[in-house]
Parts: structure tokens; sequence; C-alpha cells
């Protein structure tokens, strides 16, 4: 009777687990803003924005293993679309009719979303014959040409200064006027996990295992009777799609589009969210998203050297954790089910140990020759620090904090070595 019992709890614990991440979601996304005030309902909304338009990209890279420079054409098209669809629900609401009179803002990534895979059902298919560095160099091409369409065509892109409009027209759902970045909260909240969870279905499904097996082995894909261009072109779509949809969302959270949105440093940006979140699992973009966006929304506040440290923030993910932020939790979460937890904490606490000395070595060098160029910076003055570029203490100390975080890199490697 007891063993009975025991089997039921298990099973029922098993059925649950896989709707646990989903209930944790959407608890995390009711009771947000109300614990956000150190952040702000702002930065939440583009957030919000990145984690949709990084995990579109990952769908490429991370699953189908096309690297894209050119993935912000899709975003920012499915921006013009929305903009454009929102000014035309403006001036039909004051005649009173036509289709988009009835048209509500709520569902203008909709649109965006339309217009993102259209562009790539369009280009896709010639692009998708080719992968790797050709198909990156493609993309790259798109992306230009793209940019430098917008400048010919000003009654559609706007020119420089882009497209204006108004997002509190047209009929209002759910009681969501639109007027306070609080509203627009609910509507980013609605799309994320809308997105999110299309996408993860999406991974699910034959073609999202096929994605995946073109790009480990397109070859025998194409032995088995799949030919690798058709999956490419089909993965390809989807992901514009959704490319297009993030970009309906900032549409109406940034109530206008300019032709950056476009540019390749958009798409550079869906690169190193991606990258840094952890290419190929799921969850990893969205890590990635939230933590570039906070890095670049806060670190702007406490220095004038933002770009910078987010450019180093990347450089050390590829070289020294090309699994991402996203690979580390996954380490963490497979030794704690193997009971392997209480083996690997000293590895892992040297290694902490070592990326925070060279961290700090880092911040302290790049504030020595900020201090050389420009003068203090605000984070220097943020932490406290009265540094001297003249005095050779302050240079030995990064080179001491170098020394200490390679020679604990080292131990704990030697370490891992030794017990593995």
């Amino acid at each position: 009777m007891n063993a009975s019992t025991s089997t039921a709890t298990t099973s029922a614990r098993a059925g649950w687990r896989p709707f646990a991440p989903w209930l944790i979601s959407i608890a995390a996304l009711l009771t947000l803003p109300a614990v956000s005030a150190g952040i702000g309902i702002s930065v939440i909304n583009v957030i919000a924005i990145h984690i949709v338009f990084a995990l579109s990209y990952n769908m490429l890279l991370g699953q189908g293993g096309m690297l894209s420079f050119g993935h912000a054409v899709f975003f920012g098209l499915g921006s013009y679309a929305a903009i454009h669809a929102m000014n035309a629900i403006g001036e039909a609401s004051y005649a009173g009719e036509g289709f988009w009179a009835h048209f509500p803002v709520f569902l203008l990534p909709l649109v965006g979303l339309v217009a993102g895979a259209l562009m790539a059902l369009l280009v896709g298919w010639p692009f998708c014959r080719r992968a790797g560095t050709a198909f990156a160099m493609i993309t790259l091409g798109l992306g230009e040409l793209v940019a430098t369409g917008t400048h010919m065509f000003p009654s559609v892109f706007g020119g420089e200064t882009g497209v204006f409009s108004n997002r509190m027209v047209g009929p209002v759902w759910f009681g969501l006027e639109l007027a306070q970045p609080a509203d627009v909260y609910w509507f980013m909240a609605f799309w994320l996990f809308a997105a999110v969870l299309a996408m993860w279905a999406f991974t699910r499904t034959p073609l999202g295992r096929m994605s995946n097996a073109v790009r480990d082995n397109p070859d025998r894909l194409q032995f088995i009777g799949y030919p690798p261009r058709n999956v490419r072109f089909l993965v390809f779509i989807a992901s514009g799609g959704f490319a297009g949809l993030a970009g309906g969302m900032a549409a109406v959270n940034y109530e206008i589009v300019t032709p950056e949105s476009l540019s390749l440093l958009s798409s550079g940006l869906a690169l190193l969210m991606a990258a840094v979140g952890g290419l190929g699992i799921f969850y990893g973009p969205i890590v990635g998203a939230i933590a570039v966006t906070l890095m670049n929304s806060l670190l702007s506040d406490f220095t004038d050297a933002s770009v910078l440290y987010v450019g180093l923030v990347f450089l050390a993910v590829v070289m020294f954790a090309p699994s991402g932020l996203a690979g580390g939790i996954e380490q963490v979460r497979q030794a704690w089910h193997r009971n392997e937890l209480a083996a690997r904490w000293p590895v892992w606490l040297g290694g902490s140990l070592a990326v925070t000395a060279l961290a700090l070595a880092t911040i302290l060098g790049v504030e020595l020759v900020y201090l050389l160029s420009h003068g203090k910076d605000k984070l220097a003055q943020a932490l406290g620090l009265e540094l001297d570029a003249s005095s050779p203490l302050s240079w030995a100390a990064v080179v001491a904090l170098v020394a200490i975080g390679y020679g604990l890199w080292r131990a704990t490697g030697k370490y891992r070595e030794a017990n593995s």
C-alpha cells in the first residue's frame, strides 16, 4: 500500500514537472511590477523585446546552425509594418470606418510577425542553399542592402528621423489604453509569454528536431531523405516571423521606428545576447537578453565606458565559456541530479575566485586607462576608488590581480584533471 502510494506521488510530481517552468514564469510576470522599483518598468519592457528577438536568433544559430549577420532586417521590417499599421489605425479611428478602425493596437505584433515571415519567405529560398560562412556573408549583404535602401525610400522608412506614431488609438482590449509604461508592461508580458511558448513548442515539433539535425550532420539528413535546404528554409521563415513579432512589440513600446533597427548593430545585439546566454540551450538567450540589457541600461549610469565593458564580457564568454551562462546553469543542474555537487564545489569555487580576480583586474585596468585619457570615470567614483594612473602601485595591483586569477585558474584546472 505504501509502495503504491509512493509510486502515485512520484508519478504526480513527474506529471507536473514539465509545467513548472511555465507556472513559475506566469507567477514572475504577475509579481514583477510590484518588485521592480530598482529597475523600472521601462527597462523590463525592453528586456521583453530583447528576449523574443534573441530567441528568434537562437532558432537560426543555436538550433539550426545558421550564422546570420542580417537578422535585424526582419526585426526592423516588422517594426516598420507595425508602426505604419498603427498610423493606419489612427487615421481610420477618426473616420470611424474601414478595416483598421476595428483593429486593436494590442494585435500589432502579429502584423510584425507576418511582415518578418513574408520577408524571410521572399529571400530565404536562394539564401538557404548555402550554410556556414557563405550563409553568413549572404545575410550580411542583405542587411547592408536593406539598411542602405532605407535612405532611398523616405516615404516608407521616414529617412533619418524614422516614422512616429501614437499607440493610444483604436479599440481598447483588456482595458489597456497603453498610456503608461505600466499598461505597456501587461501588453509586453502577454506577447512575451505567448512568443516564448510558441518558440518552445516549435523545438518540440519534427521540424524543430530536424533543425538540430541539419546543424549537426546535414549530410546524414540528406541521406535519409530530408533535404537540408528545405529544413533551413522553413526554420528561416519561422525565425524571421518571430523576429518581426519582436519588432512589432518594439514599435508599440517606443512609438517610433528608425533605420537603426535594421542596422548591423541590431543584428550584432541579437548575436551578443544569444551567445552570452548560451547558444543551443533554449533558455540561454533569455538569460543573455536579461544580462546584456541590464548591463547596457545600468552600466551607462555608472560609467562612460559601458560599451567597452559589454564587449569585454562578450569576449570573455566566447573565449572561456562558449556554452554561455546557461551552460554553467546546466552544469550545476546536472551535478545536482547526479549528487555530484559535493565533489565539484571546490572546482567551481576556485573558478569563481579566479573570474572575480580577473574581473577586478579588468575593471581597475580600464579605469586607469580611462583616467589617463578622459579623467576620473563615474564608476570609480561610485566604487569609492581613489586611483592614480601615475602611481606604479596602481598598475602593480592590476598585475597582481591578473597573476592571482591566472594562478587560481591553473590550479582549478589541475584539480579537475586529477579528479576526473
